[in-house]
């Protein structure tokens, strides 16, 4: 195969690492001894969080680094229910989270909300009833 189709990290670009390292640390996340002054590494369940220079990562991938208040891009972390969505989003709140839109029952039958991190980027907070997580706390999708 060319071209597997799964994810080992995300990384986001922030303005302040330290500032952005502590937000996560609070939320629940365990930062990775592999991190650096540069680059914050959380281990999480299969996929790495990285966290690096705005800035810096612009210019690792050969872009203007611009002021964006969109990106068009949300990261989702699904729950086991309503009320975990709800003491999730009231967790990452007062963790230094800005709410975005508070946790509501979808219009597709689910249930879920969005918070910001320091830097603007998007988490979802859902349950989703007809996509239950497996043993592995993981989100299976039929083929």
């Amino acid at each position: 195969m060319v071209f597997e189709p799964r994810l080992t990290m995300i990384t986001l670009g922030v303005e302040n690492i330290e500032r952005s390292t502590t937000f996560y640390e609070k939320l629940g996340f365990k930062k990775s001894s592999a991190s650096q002054d540069s680059v914050t590494f959380f281990i999480t369940s299969g996929t790495v969080l990285g966290l690096f220079g705005k800035a810096a990562l612009a210019d690792d991938a050969g872009v203007e680094d611009m002021p964006v208040q969109y990106r068009g891009v949300s990261i989702s972390h699904n729950l086991d229910d309503e009320q975990a969505v709800d003491e999730a989003f009231a967790h990452a709140i007062k963790c230094g989270a800005t709410a975005t839109k508070q946790p509501h029952k979808t219009f597709w039958g689910g249930y879920s909300g969005y918070f910001a991190d320091p830097d603007g980027h998007l988490w979802e907070l859902a349950h989703n009833p007809f996509a239950p997580l497996d043993e592995n706390r993981n989100m299976p999708l039929p083929e």
